[in-house]
This record gives C-alpha cells, structure tokens and sequence, in this order.
C-alpha cells in the first residue's frame, strides 16, 4: 500500500487554519513540486470580543494563514462561509444539545463544509487535489483509495472523517498522517514555518472557553428546569435544563446519595435527567442513524467500533441494517453512548470501514 500524495506539478488547494499541522502541510506539499494555493475559511465571528481568543478562525489565525502563504510564494484565499457553518453546524448543534443529546460539531464541519463545499471549490479552482493537516492516511491498494488512522494514536484524527464519501478519496490527501506531532513540530522547525511553535487549539472552535451550556443557553437553546429522577423515576431533586448535560455526566448533578450518581439518560420532552449507578450505564447495543459506507466488513472480519474519540476501540458482534439505520451489537458492554455521539467502525490497519450518529440506545 502507497500513501496517497500529488505528484510534484499538481494543483493542490490545502485548507489552511493558521495553526502549525496545515502550513507544515502547505510546506511540505510545496516542498514536493506542487502548485499550491491556500484557502482558509471564515466560519465564526465571536460576538464578545472580551472573551478567550482559543478557538480557530480568529483575525489572528487568517493572519497567520496568510503570512505562511506570503512566505511560500503561493496564492492565498479567504472563504466567507459563515452562513453556512451557522445552518450545517450551529444550528443542529443547538438543537442537538435541546434534544438531550450529544452533538460532535467537528464531524457535520467536515461533511458540510470541508470535504463538500470545499472539495467542489477546488475543482473550480482547477485542483486536482484537495489537502488538510488532519492526522489520518489514505493509501492506495488494489482495490482503490482507503481511508486510515494516522500513525499517532495520541493525534489519530480519522474518528472525524468517516462521513467523507467514497467517491471522494481519490482526490483527497492528508501529508501529516504518517507522522508523529513531535516530527510534525521538527519538520515546521526545518522548513522556517513561522507558525512552528504555534500552541493547538484544543476547544470547539467556536467555544474556546469551554463553557458548552452557556454557549447553548445563549444561542436559545437552554432548556427549562426539572426533576432528577433514578431509575423507578422516584425524585431526588431538581437541574436547571437538560441543556447541559451529557449521558455519562456525574459533576454538577448536585443529589446526595450513598453511590455516586451519573447521567444514564435525558428525557428531554420530559426535561428530565435520569440517573443511576455506574454500572447501570453499561449498554451493548444501540442504533446508530445517517449512515456512511467507506468499505462494508465482510462477514468473517473482526472490526472494531469507537463510540467517542479518546475512547478504545470495542469489538462488533454483530450489525444489521433495518428502516435506514444500522443496528450496532458489540461483544462486551461499554459505559456512556450517548445519542448524538458519532460511533465509527475500523478493521485491520485501522482502516475506516464507516459511520453514523447514534440515533437510540435501547434499554431494558
């Protein structure tokens, strides 16, 4: 298998945020002989100027994006695609959070915007190739492109990525995907980028403080007070909106009982939050919705399934496909799924094979 890369004299349009993994990317590519043009996007506009400044899409990283271009000798472009990013990724995000569930913005980015809008921009743009600095592989076998973790497992961005179509990938290439960040880092050092020593931003982007519910609550989503309840739905006191709080959640529930407590589910219709033990929050099976295939399993191969993405891959059992979604049954239960949350399946050499969002996880 061959790492998916242009060949020198290519156009290449690399989506380039101002931090050091999409220059480091533009440079190598660069380096390599290829006609690059850079783009950056204009997705957020923070509306408290007072506020962090840790998210992406600040004037500062445009900047920033715009000056490593300048030194390349390459073109430089800047997108405006507010609109869309408040429809394809606020939005839903918002609503999600109003539904009791737990959105992962990252991913709709990069279905939406990313490898769509984007994608179809470097065609116009006469591109062959559209780059990112995401930390994942796409290698070339006799079957054609597959989509793979990166060698990093500390970095490995690929859970994000699985809703890129397959018709896609061969005009897709990640630079960075066979490296660690720490040579990431040395090859920024070697090639003069002057974002090299850049800190990663480590937040939602358009939530740099981290304060996902005050953000929901002030994008109108904050739901009502109501009753925790356990599991006989006996009530043990009362939160202040099903808005933030996620499946899994034991901090801020504030009930006083003899075990710690935890969020096993969200009845938002209800504006409810039933808790229960740890244990209780064991599942082995749910559905999963909006379904994308990169390579179905075949029926004798081990596959595993992440659910989140600093999580450990689990091993599948077995799927079925039924009215549009796909029915996950994995081998031994894992803690906290939650819908909303997207769940990806892998097979040998950490391949991509495909996935979804988590539309409902049955209980007994």
């Amino acid at each position: 298998m061959d790492l998916q890369l242009p060949r020198a004299g290519d156009r290449v349009v690399v989506a380039m945020s101002g931090g050091v993994d999409s220059s480091v990317a533009a440079a190598l590519l660069h380096e390599r002989g290829c006609e690059v043009i850079g783009i950056t996007l204009s997705l957020w506009e923070d509306v408290d100027p007072e506020g962090p400044d840790g998210g992406c899409c600040t004037p500062a990283d445009i900047l920033d994006a715009r000056r490593v271009c300048r030194d390349l000798g390459v073109p430089h472009y800047l997108l405006n695609y507010r609109e869309q990013f408040q429809t394809e990724v606020i939005d839903p995000f918002v609503s999600a959070y109003e539904r009791g569930e737990t959105p992962n913005p990252c991913v709709r980015c990069n279905n939406h915007l990313k490898f769509d809008r984007l994608l179809h921009r470097a065609r116009e743009l006469g591109a062959a190739w559209l780059a990112t600095g995401h930390y994942a592989r796409i290698v070339v076998g006799e079957a054609g492109p597959r989509l793979l973790g990166g060698v990093d497992p500390r970095k490995d961005q690929s859970y994000f990525l699985y809703g890129i179509r397959r018709d896609a990938l061969p005009r897709l290439c990640f630079p960075l995907g066979h490296l660690a960040k720490d040579v990431v880092r040395a090859e920024a050092e070697r090639l003069s980028v002057r974002v090299s020593r850049k800190p990663d931003s480590q937040d939602v982007c358009f939530i740099p403080d981290g304060d996902t519910a005050a953000f929901v609550a002030r994008a109108g989503g904050a739901g009502a007070p109501g009753q925790i309840v356990d599991e006989r739905g006996e009530v043990l006191g009362m939160h202040g909106g099903v808005h933030a709080f996620t499946i899994g959640q034991r901090k801020g529930i504030g009930v006083a009982a003899p075990e710690p407590l935890y969020v096993q589910r969200i009845d938002a219709g209800r504006g409810r939050l039933v808790v229960a033990r740890a244990d209780r929050l064991e599942v082995t099976r749910f559905l999963a919705k909006e379904w994308n295939w990169l390579r179905r399993p075949g029926s004798d191969e081990q596959v595993g399934v992440r659910v989140r993405y600093r999580g450990g891959p689990s091993v599948l059992k077995e799927w079925s496909e039924c009215d549009g979604q796909i029915d996950i049954e994995l081998a031994d239960p894992v803690r906290a799924v939650a819908p909303g949350q997207a769940v990806v399946l892998y097979g040998a050499d950490a391949e991509v094979l495909g996935g979804g969002t988590i539309a409902s996880v049955p209980r007994p």
